[in-house]
């Protein structure tokens, strides 16, 4: 059986609830493009971000731990993996358009820094001057103007849905650029989902890799009640599992109350609000897609023992450190002479009409952590090759 997109969309509006966005009612793309035959709006979308050069980029991006420091870490392309898997499972639950959650879910993190978070800390100190730095405005400016794939216009010239959750990621209202999009309305659900599933994977997998670091404990973890729920139902499952296959069914089950918590949650929230129509929820007034009170308060504590245990933990200072001197020295060199930016870089500055500040944020977000520190090297080793 062959299914053209016709049929596809045909589909979509005999099985999605009737809050789902479908993509026959996107508001479409900055450039008008024929439709394609046999793929839908988003899943246009989806594909295009992964075939992205700044996808493909996040496999040698920091998401605690530096691409160095191990193999067996998680980087942000495998968090942003995780994000889109627990967002496909929400968003089928909930009869939502899981094309069109995913391909925010696998957006939402391209503008992202090296060294992350501590990366975009530092860019954004530096760029105060210039307007600051947000991620996820960066991540917007990648798919819409950075990525050069097509002859006909730059970026990848997603769809309206894609591009709004990509900017309406997590806090907008002051977002200068999220005014585009209304940021009096809320966006899909499919995009409110992708915010919580971020959260959901990067507390799962930020335990995970603490512990396989040592640089947390047990002990440490059972400061945080879901953690220790977690793993005393993996003792009672699994009362002779070693220490390994333990540690992977606690973060399994971590990852599963989360989010059995917020399809419930969120259920409970539509029909309460009497949600009926995606335009119904752009109109809802606050976020609908939460954890519910009791999830929330376990979530931030654990939110806050990773606070002090983990990130704060005196080897992520020196990797925090670290970022920033090196980004810190990289932005002042190309500040102080551009022309040490690849010409195709530094042309973007007068195809849009920005300063040379923001093209230089550009470059230096874009960059993989192994490619600032090779950079870092270049200029500032006199005996590294340029």
């Amino acid at each position: 059986m062959l299914r053209t997109r016709h049929e596809l969309e045909l589909i979509e509006e005999a099985t999605l609830a009737p809050y789902a966005m479908r993509a026959r009612m996107s508001k479409g793309r900055r450039v008008a493009e024929a439709e394609h035959p046999m793929r839908t709006a988003f899943q246009r979308d989806r594909d295009r971000v992964i075939h992205s050069a700044a996808f493909r980029r996040l496999e040698y991006k920091t998401q605690v731990f530096v691409n160095h420091e191990g193999d067996y870490y998680r980087t942000r392309l495998t968090h942003t993996l995780e994000a889109a898997q627990i967002t496909r499972t929400v968003a089928k639950a909930l009869g939502l358009n899981g094309e069109l959650a995913e391909a925010v879910a696998l957006a939402h993190d391209l503008g992202h820094t090296p060294f992350g978070h501590a990366g975009e800390r530092w860019l954004n100190e530096l760029m105060q001057p210039y307007g600051g730095f947000d991620h996820n405005a960066q991540s917007l400016r990648t798919v819409d103007w950075i990525e050069v794939r097509y002859p006909n216009f730059r970026g990848l010239n997603l769809s309206f849905e894609v591009r709004e959750g990509i900017i309406k990621h997590s806090n907008f209202r002051d977002r200068p650029a999220a005014q585009e999009f209304d940021a009096s309305t809320w966006p899909c659900l499919e995009a409110q989902i992708v915010d919580l599933a971020d959260e959901i994977a990067y507390l799962a997998h930020d335990t995970d890799d603490g512990l396989k670091a040592g640089m947390l404990t047990i002990d440490n973890l059972n400061e945080s009640s879901l953690y220790r729920d977690a793993a005393a139902a993996v003792r009672e499952a699994y009362p002779n599992a070693d220490a390994r296959v333990a540690r992977y069914q606690t973060v399994i089950r971590m990852i599963d109350a989360m989010s059995t918590d917020l399809m419930s949650a969120l259920a409970a929230e539509l029909e309460r609000a009497n949600i009926q129509s995606a335009e119904d929820v752009r109109r809802a007034g606050r976020v609908l897609a939460t954890f519910s009170s009791e999830m929330m308060r376990r979530v931030e504590e654990l939110k806050e023992m990773m606070r002090e245990r983990l990130y704060r933990h005196y080897r992520v200072s020196r990797m925090t450190e670290k970022a920033g001197r090196v980004l810190a020295r990289l932005f002042e060199t190309y500040m102080n002479e551009p022309r040490q930016m690849p010409a195709h870089v530094l042309a973007r500055s007068e195809l849009l009409g920005e300063p040379v500040a923001r093209i230089v944020a550009d470059y230096i977000a874009g960059m993989t952590d192994r490619f600032a520190l090779d950079e870092y090297r270049k200029l500032f080793d006199p005996d590294e090759r340029v």
